[in-house]
């Protein structure tokens, strides 16, 4: 499947429009489309640009709320809940991390689960949130099941993402994001559209064996076995549980019945390090860390040693002067 390079601007602007033409409201839409290019700038484009159409297609059969009135009621001095109203999750995800900051800035901590949501996109779009007011950012999300758990055949998990963000004084905020899956299901089914085979590992079939074609993935496998096994069950409790959603299997599929709200759950803490230590020093300590960790002599095969969440960053700084690719289906969809 073939790709085109465009400018950001330009994929943000029609994003915009074909929300709005299915009847979200301007501000939203923009807040909406910031966060999915957020992912495409990174070259997550999984999270990107390409899933505006899903998107559309569940709005038009009523499984999101096009005009959602979120309200968030605080449940302590450092806590709090954002009931979504069956609304994008991007702007749930928004509205909760931007209370867990305020608490934070105010008190040391703020932690805000989210009910009642939806489909948040990237996870390293709100943890950066934080980093920008020299915080600490913490995000995790549950999905429905598509993982296996380590020694099942037959899935039970989502690949429930988990996100770090972590401020620095002169480097860039350390960004970590990733599923407790092998791969987001996100990723396969972007080979899928640009008609690429995947490495071994991501995915199993029916029968549990690995395949290498995409449309064949019926489950995807957590990452190192047992570990990403336990820590994915922890982000199911923390965002499913914790905050009175579901969990695993009692999820709604994000590609099934379009015309039934999720009721997703998201977990998001924002932590001031300027109430456990000195804010200043923790800063420049963080920037020693990242130097010191890219001094590490690269092992064979390797030409240098990167900080996790420093590929996107490159990547961002490429393609927000170069544009970014995504695939010409969903350019060609865009415009239309």
């Amino acid at each position: 499947m073939s790709t085109v390079t465009v400018s950001h601007e330009e994929v943000r602007e029609l994003i915009v429009n074909k929300l709005m033409a299915a009847g979200i409201n301007e501000s939203h839409a923009e807040k909406v489309a910031a966060i999915l290019i957020h992912a495409d700038l990174r070259g997550v484009n999984s999270h990107g640009a390409l899933r505006t159409e899903h998107y559309i297609k569940r709005l038009s059969a009523g499984g999101i709320n096009p005009d959602p009135d979120i309200s968030f009621t605080a449940s302590g001095p450092v806590t709090g809940v954002v009931n979504g109203d069956d609304g994008f999750g991007h702007l749930v995800g928004d509205i909760a991390m931007g209370h867990a900051i305020e608490m934070a800035e105010k008190n040391g901590v703020g932690m805000v689960t989210a009910e009642n949501s939806s489909h948040c996109g990237a996870l390293s779009y709100f943890v950066q949130e934080a980093t920008k007011h020299n915080l600490i950012g913490i995000a995790m999300t549950h999905t429905d099941r598509i993982v296996v758990p380590f020694g099942g055949k037959d899935s039970f998990l989502g690949t429930n993402p988990i996100a770090y963000g972590v401020p620095a004084k002169n480097e860039k905020p350390f960004i970590l994001d990733m599923a407790t899956s092998n791969v987001a299901l996100g990723k396969v089914l972007q080979h899928k559209e640009e008609g690429k085979s995947i490495p071994e590992g991501w995915g199993v079939d029916e029968h549990g064996n690995a395949v290498t074609d995409p449309s064949k993935v019926v489950s995807l496998t957590p990452f190192g076995g047992p570990k990403g096994y336990g820590l994915s069950m922890i982000v199911d409790i923390f965002s499913g549980l914790l905050a009175g959603m579901a969990f695993g299997p009692h999820i709604s599929k994000m590609y099934g019945d379009l015309d039934q709200k999720r009721k997703l759950g998201h977990y998001f803490c924002a932590i001031n390090p300027s109430f456990f230590t000195d804010s200043e020093s923790f800063l420049e300590q963080m920037d020693k860390m990242i130097q010191e960790i890219r001094e590490v002599p690269p092992a064979s095969g390797f030409s240098e040693v990167l900080v996790p969440g420093e590929i996107e960053q490159k990547n961002e700084e490429r393609t927000l002067t170069e544009g970014i690719k995504i695939a010409a289906t969903t350019y060609d969809y865009l415009k239309k």
